[in-house]
């Protein structure tokens, strides 16, 4: 059998038998992680835009759209939900991969099953297949030898395509695709994915919608797939297939079906405590241990980010511009912003999203410390990445004293876990931004009722806001 194919038997059988529990608690959290970054992020640009834009195509009302009282067809509401859960940099990543699975495969997921009526494990066994093969995708554009993701370096953003695949196979699965199908639907699929990471780079909000546009082309793939339409058995590894296409010939497409079904990628994957870039994370790390230690921000005379070289290009460079940030939106992606931000603020579980505000950005306190750091590369955070994005802070004080802290495994990944209660933490601090608290608290409840007895559509049925104080639906 072709990979494609392999990927479509493994589904298929999934589909039928079912997935061990612990792989749906696992990824039962994922979806608590997911709906609360998606209603933290109900009114940031992207996703208004696009739930303005889906709104206009109409269609019949298959499936929810987070936030919104309409419903929409499948794709459109996968469309808004991928682009919330993306738009605050705030789900959980892969490593080495650097991927962002979740984002792009369970709003997919979602909304196929709440469509077809699926049950709570049905759909979380679903997610899990789809995000196993985003992770699979990835790792076969990685370069063991750069250290590095080769979609990265062609400027492409591995996430939304590769996502778009995962997303396909969990909607295939739901759709009731045999493997016959599923293959077909990882072939069309493949014509789908996109994706260009030059905005990291100088700003503009499109890469917001990339795992949303994942997540609607996934499913389109699925549908077209269950009307009929095939696609090329070889389209992972083929002349011109997948991963010549994306990566040239500097691929390796044994990581894709290397004891697929017995080893699962998927409990690895990193959650986030921070709503910010994630090679920002062990730099915010040091600076609360700093701050925990009792280090006073008016007594640091210079600070020092050490991180891998590879990461600098994202969060240090140009130094000038990353220490004044132009927006909330860019100081998530600036290592000495961050640091300041670590230093001087501490929402949530450290910094949060009243960290990352245009005003926030603007605080002369916070870019008079930002204005302190240096970010350099550091050769034993760089032999660690990308298996962790590694960093170690060392700051100068008035008294003449050097403390530094070295974080080498990130927090929220499985060398340093969030727990439960942190988990629960993050999402109630989120959906609080949309919710009352004890809404919150009865969408949590649901969304871990899922490995249960709890449906998909007993969960969608909870995500729309608090209408204001005196207004009924």
């Amino acid at each position: 059998m072709t990979p494609a194919q392999r990927i479509g038997a493994l589904a298929a059988e999934v589909a039928a038998e079912g997935l061990p529990g612990e792989l749906r608690d696992d990824l039962a959290a994922r979806v608590v992680d997911l709906l609360g970054n998606c209603l933290a992020a109900l009114g940031e640009k992207p996703a208004t835009a696009v739930a303005e834009v889906t709104r206009s195509w109409g269609g019949h009302g298959a499936a929810t759209a987070i936030g919104s009282p309409d419903r929409l067809p499948a794709p459109s509401a996968a469309l808004v939900n991928g682009t919330l859960a993306h738009a605050l940099d705030f789900d959980d990543t892969h490593l080495p991969s650097v991927l962002h699975p979740s984002a792009a495969v369970i709003p997919a997921a979602l909304a196929v099953a709440e469509a077809v009526g699926a049950s709570g494990p049905e759909f979380l066994d679903a997610a899990t297949v789809g995000i196993e093969v985003t992770c699979r995708l990835g790792m076969a554009g990685y370069d063991e030898r750069g250290a590095n993701s080769v979609f990265f370096d062609r400027g492409q953003h591995a996430t939304a395509i590769c996502g778009t695949v995962g997303a396909a196979v969990a909607a295939g699965m739901l759709r009731g695709l045999d493997a016959d199908g599923i293959t077909s639907a990882i072939g069309i699929a493949c014509s789908m994915g996109s994706g260009v990471i030059e905005a990291n780079r100088t700003g503009g909000t499109v890469k917001r919608v990339h795992c949303g546009w994942a997540a609607h082309a996934g499913v389109v793939a699925a549908d077209l797939a269950h009307a009929g339409l095939t696609g090329p058995p070889t389209v992972l590894e083929g002349r011109f297939g997948f991963l010549r296409a994306f990566c040239g010939e500097n691929h390796d497409v044994g990581r894709v079906t290397d004891r697929l079904g017995e080893h699962w990628e998927t409990p690895g994957i990193f959650f986030k405590p921070y709503p910010c870039n994630h090679f920002t994370h062990a730099g915010i790390d040091a600076a609360l241990r700093l701050r925990a230690a009792g280090v006073n921000p008016d007594d640091i005379v210079e600070l020092t980010l050490g991180a891998p070289a590879p990461v600098l290009h994202t969060i240090g460079e140009p130094l000038p511009e990353k220490r004044r940030p132009r927006s909330g939106y860019h100081g998530a992606f600036s290592g000495p912003y961050t640091v300041a931000a670590a230093l001087l603020g501490g929402g949530g579980l450290g910094v949060f999203h009243q960290d990352f505000t245009d005003a926030a950005v603007a605080d002369p306190a916070r870019l008079a410390l930002a204005d302190k750091v240096s970010c350099v590369a550091d050769e034993r955070c760089t032999r660690e990445f990308p298996r962790q994005f590694p960093a170690v802070l060392t700051a100068r004080l008035r008294d003449g004293r050097t403390l530094t802290e070295r974080v080498t495994h990130n927090r929220g990944g499985p060398a340093h876990p969030l727990s439960e209660r942190e988990l629960t933490t993050k999402f109630t601090l989120n959906a609080e931004r949309a919710l009352s608290k004890t809404h919150a608290a009865r969408v949590a409840d649901a969304a871990w009722g899922l490995r249960t007895d709890r449906t998909v559509a007993d969960v969608t049925a909870e995500l729309h806001p608090d209408p204001p104080p005196g207004n009924t639906r």
